[in-house]
């Protein structure tokens, strides 16, 4: 679950008479009622792309265009500003003020990279960090902008391996954590996986004023077709972590797990058929502030795991097909599936994999 961004009421004075004025009043009354807003990015009917805003309910209030299919959503710090990147592998993000509606920022990586998707915001809203690729160099990179700036980028540093997907920054507000999913790629071959032979995937702690490599942990050998893709983070700063099966996908490898700040990994111990359930596949993870409960989605298997960790206890949610977008707030799980499900609602659009809390009053 990533940073809110405000609570609900500040969200609504602050966005002020135009935001609320601009809006249908069965949204606005919606709004009016809501503890919390989600946000996710998604895909119309007629093929445009955009950012959705949704209560807990899964009322639909307000929708942002894109120019292409976006992914995961990061919002700054003490700003109603959210970026949103391309899925990978994708050239472009967009910066969205979701307050006083200016026309948006679209900034884009180097010739010679690609965003994977994912990304993170300094403690003070003024950097923006993203997973991307250098495919001539076949490494893995995080590119560093300056959001004070319209998103220039200043610099990158190393990932720490090959194929980095997500990435979080710890409560110290200096170490980043970054999952090596292990797999190249090459834009030519745009969703080929070229080294699923040799794949070595890993989850890396590392210095972001510095950009030197603090830990580096890999899993066992016979589970290195696992790529480590998603990442959550319960308010101590262990990180919980999802993986892909790039093996046989009815293998009963555990395929989540959490990682301390000092780099211990424990993986999650369920049931062969717990894990058979996903088929292979986690397309996103979610856990609450203490750890204590973790969801994990699979569009392959149509199900949503509520994992209680403590007892290592599963309770099951069924979507009708391709759910994948999971947020806890709270005590309560929000879920999205490209089938265009959201909370109660099915609106006629398509979820894509991810979705945030925007703003809570829990």
């Amino acid at each position: 679950m990533r940073t809110t961004l405000m609570d609900r009421r500040g969200f609504l004075a602050s966005a002020g008479v135009a935001f609320v004025s601009a809006l249908q009043p069965r949204t606005a009354q919606a709004l009016n009622r809501a503890d919390a807003v989600f946000a996710s990015a998604y895909r119309a009917e007629d093929g445009t792309f955009g950012v959705a805003m949704l209560t807990e309910q899964g009322d639909l209030l307000e929708t942002y265009p894109l120019p292409a299919r976006g992914h995961d959503i990061v919002p700054r710090p003490e700003h109603s500003e959210i970026i949103v990147f391309a899925r990978r592998p994708g050239i472009f993000a967009v910066a969205v003020e979701l307050q006083n509606r200016r026309t948006p920022t679209v900034f884009q990586c180097a010739n010679d990279r690609h965003f994977y998707g994912h990304g993170c915001f300094s403690v003070d809203g003024r950097l923006l960090y993203s997973t991307e690729n250098d495919f001539e160099g076949a490494r893995g990179i995080i590119g560093i902008y300056d959001a004070t700036n319209g998103y220039k980028k200043v610099g990158e540093i190393p990932s720490g391996g090959v194929g980095p997907h997500d990435l979080q920054l710890l409560p110290d507000g200096r170490t980043l954590v970054v999952a090596n999913g292990g797999i190249e790629t090459h834009p030519d071959f745009p969703r080929a996986k070229l080294n699923l032979a040799s794949m070595e995937p890993n989850l890396v702690l590392i210095d972001a004023r510095t950009g030197d490599l603090l830990t580096k942990v890999s899993l066992p050998a016979d589970q290195r077709k696992l790529s480590i893709r998603h990442l959550a983070m319960q308010a101590d700063g262990t990180v919980w972590f999802a993986c892909q099966n790039q093996g046989d996908p009815s293998a009963a490898f555990p395929l989540a797990g959490s990682m301390d700040r000092y780099g211990n990994v424990t993986m999650l111990r369920l049931g062969e058929s717990a894990w058979a359930k996903l088929r292979g596949y986690v397309g996103s993870i979610a856990c609450s502030q203490n750890g204590e409960r973790v969801i994990l989605t699979s569009p392959r298997g149509g199900v949503a795991l509520d994992i209680d960790t403590m007892r290592q206890f599963v309770s099951e949610v069924h979507f009708e097909s391709d759910v994948c977008g999971a947020a806890i707030n709270g005590e309560r799980m929000f879920l999205t599936s490209g089938a265009g499900k959201a909370g109660s609602y099915i609106h006629p659009i398509g979820f894509d994999n991810h979705v945030f809390v925007a703003s809570s009053t829990q």
